[in-house]
């Protein structure tokens, strides 16, 4: 077949990280045609190792669950603890066949690695470079792929789509200069995985978040280590040492949720280093483009939505977009309500996010425990705060994130029901 039989390709992917080969897998469902630029550089720790049970359809949808089962392990709640003494557990409970009241811890190089797999498994092409681009002119598109990544994805034309999942690199954003929201927290985050690092709280499986002196730390069991990490402003993060390493080692050491449970513990990492916790894109497409995944945004990953985001904004895409086909008339409208969609889930992550840095949901729980204390389990106190902790449980587990319902009952609680506890700020992140 000569090169101008050669049948043109409508989507370029750029970047194959879990959002780029999501999307992927959902084009080659539906038989439309794409490259996917990787260029095959994963860190050995990515930050994002616990999902919400929310993704778990997806991973059904992508026909993997049983495979990632088999290198994670089970995630049934979330702990939030702090030094006062109070312990909040959140557990994730079923809500019909979509929604299982679990999720899962994953290694995330093995998990990142199961999807390109997945995508070439469904015959999605591959073009094993990092994808250049430039900016153009024309009627048809804003950004175009360079003569040197058409000639490496052995393209004789360019897409007619380009979607930018390239995640926090921004690849068409820094290209043409897209302004974009950033939020108020200026953070740092270091983490590495440890053995013998005490787990013995709660349930296997439970992630344990506690709030310490400055920021909050991470406890995420894995197989075969526990990965734990601190969150801090970066001026708070000076005063515990000179380098990633000194800052973890003595962040552990100063806490005292964490110092007995670390007595023992040997690091088997690398200390890994994140910064920039908050950002979306003012604008989110264009002529021929499309941001996706962290490219387009994220929030703080206080609550663990970062991996299931990136997959339900390539599950959107899909569902707005491309259900419908790439060349119909209607096809920015169909891009907008993508977009709108996905604002509206990151608003609803940062709401309930903000809820846990400004100490409300804690001191809920402490009022909560004192309203119901010693009372029968049929006293209307008793079910209020059964009622709450199970849409505190449902929101945090991304099925219940977006009901208008569970955000008015949040703050009819905080306004309304709380009395003979802490000031929020008590149990605030600072």
């Amino acid at each position: 077949m000569s090169s101008s039989e050669v049948p043109p390709v409508p989507v370029a992917i750029l970047g194959a990280g879990p959002t780029g080969c999501t999307l992927a897998c959902l084009l080659a469902k539906r038989g439309i045609r794409c490259v996917v630029f990787d260029d095959d550089k994963r860190p050995n720790l990515l930050v994002g190792e616990s999902l919400v049970p929310a993704v778990v359809p997806i991973l059904r949808k992508l026909g993997i669950e049983d495979r990632v089962r088999e290198f994670s392990v089970e995630k049934p709640g979330a702990s939030f603890f702090h030094a006062s003494g109070t312990k909040v557990h959140l557990t994730f409970t079923k809500r019909g066949k979509h929604e299982p009241g679990y999720s899962y811890n994953v290694p995330r190089p093995q998990f990142d690695n199961l999807l390109r797999e997945r995508a070439t498994e469904l015959g999605v092409s591959f073009a094993n470079e990092r994808a250049k681009i430039q900016a153009c002119d024309s009627p048809e598109r804003d950004v175009e792929l360079t003569d040197e990544s058409l000639t490496a994805a052995g393209l004789c034309d360019h897409p007619t789509w380009l979607i930018d999942a390239t995640g926090r690199t921004r690849l068409i954003a820094r290209t043409l200069g897209l302004k974009a929201d950033r939020g108020d927290r200026k953070d740092v985050a270091y983490f590495a995985h440890f053995e013998n690092f005490a787990h013995d709280e709660v349930e296997p499986g439970q992630i344990i978040i506690s709030i310490l002196k400055h920021g909050w730390a991470w406890r995420i069991p894995l197989q075969d280590k526990l990965s734990v990490g601190i969150v801090l402003n970066k001026e708070a993060a000076k005063a515990l040492g000179d380098t990633p390493e000194q800052r973890l080692e003595v962040a552990i050491r100063q806490d005292p949720l964490m110092k007995e449970h670390s007595a023992g513990a040997r690091r088997v990492t690398e200390v890994m280093t994140y910064t920039n916790y908050q950002l979306i894109s003012q604008q989110g497409h264009g002529k021929g483009w499309i941001l996706l995944g962290d490219a387009f945004g994220f929030v703080d990953p206080m609550l663990s939505p970062g991996l299931f985001m990136a997959l339900e904004a390539a599950n959107l895409l899909d569902k707005h977009f491309f259900s419908q086909g790439i060349k119909s008339n209607d096809a920015t409208e169909r891009i907008d309500r993508y977009r709108d969609d996905l604002r509206a889930w990151h608003s609803s992550w940062q709401k309930l996010i903000d809820y846990f840095y400004n100490g409300k949901i804690l001191r809920m729980y402490e009022a909560g425990a004192g309203m119901s204390h010693g009372k029968p389990w049929y006293s209307p106190g008793k079910i209020m705060e059964r009622h709450v902790r199970r849409v505190i449980a449902s929101m945090a587990s991304g099925n219940g994130t977006r009901s208008n319902y569970n955000h008015k009952l949040l703050e009819m609680c905080d306004k309304h029901m709380i009395w003979d506890v802490h000031d929020a700020d008590f149990y605030s992140v600072r």
